[in-house]
């Protein structure tokens, strides 16, 4: 396998901080066009092992390699400009006056604000298109801050195409999204993950409702080690899951889509 074929590889890699534990030893391979989610209970270590493929921490022992540079040994403000990140620290960080397209607009230098960098018709009627096509047109004009939750996550999500990122991270991108808002974004992401020339992506996410269809494999954490990694056929099961969760659960697939539920008694 080429290294163009590879996103991120992760060897052995553990997190440590204030003489604690908090990732690790992971092995985990993301080839590239592969549609990755990352579960586990509350402090399983995700965000831990987000931060590493986003390249904002270094890895305490193990080696890992992003987009084919290995953290250490690169410099990572030039790194972190090759990886999309949608979530609400991201959201967080924009202007809320700025409008919609002009938070697309930001992704095609990566920067926070619209007013670091001027753009010509030509880019704006891209950033239009962008925000059409994840279903966004109506909000374009409209400031980011009044956007619904749902709404900022997919203005995001254009955003990190207009870059064409090599890899893009989602980080509970369904955090605090209404059911309409979150089959929205869902739908977004299927659309996504359909393109020819699809990031890899890696979605954090708390339940498997908010999963697209078009996820192909999936990590479980659980106190910071690796409990299952594979294809979501094989992942994706009322045992791993079980034994993630610390609870009975069964898992169904319809569609595509997964669901599950606790069948122990509280």
């Amino acid at each position: 396998m080429s290294e163009t074929d590879v996103a991120a590889v992760l060897e052995g890699v553990t997190v440590d901080a204030a003489g604690r534990r908090l990732l690790g030893p992971v092995a985990l391979t993301l080839r590239s066009s592969e549609h990755w989610a990352l579960l586990g209970p509350n402090g399983a270590g995700k965000t831990t092992l987000l931060s590493l493929l986003a390249a904002t921490r270094h890895p305490s022992s193990g080696a890992a390699t992003v987009l084919g540079c290995r953290l250490g040994q690169t410099d990572l403000r030039t790194l972190r400009a090759r990886i999309g990140v949608v979530g609400q620290s991201v959201a967080d960080r924009m202007p809320g006056h700025a409008t919609a397209s002009e938070v697309v607009l930001t992704g095609r230098d990566g920067i926070l604000a619209p007013w670091w960098a001027s753009f010509d018709e030509a880019e704006r009627a891209h950033a239009r298109s962008l925000l059409d096509r994840f279903r966004c047109g109506h909000v374009a004009e409209q400031p980011f801050v009044s956007c619904s939750q749902g709404e900022r996550q997919r203005v995001l999500l254009a955003r990190s195409l207009y870059a064409r990122h090599g890899l893009l991270l989602l980080d509970e991108p369904a955090a605090g999204v209404d059911l309409p808002g979150r089959e929205a974004l869902v739908a977004a992401l299927d659309e996504l993950g359909a393109l020819v020339d699809a990031p890899t992506t890696v979605q954090v996410a708390h339940t498997l409702e908010e999963l697209p269809a078009s996820t192909t494999h999936a990590l479980l954490l659980r106190d910071g080690i690796a409990v299952a990694s594979g294809s979501v056929e094989e992942v994706l099961t009322d045992e791993p899951l079980s034994a993630c969760f610390g609870i009975d659960i069964r898992v169904e697939r319809v569609a595509g889509r997964f669901s599950a539920r606790a069948v122990a008694a509280w």
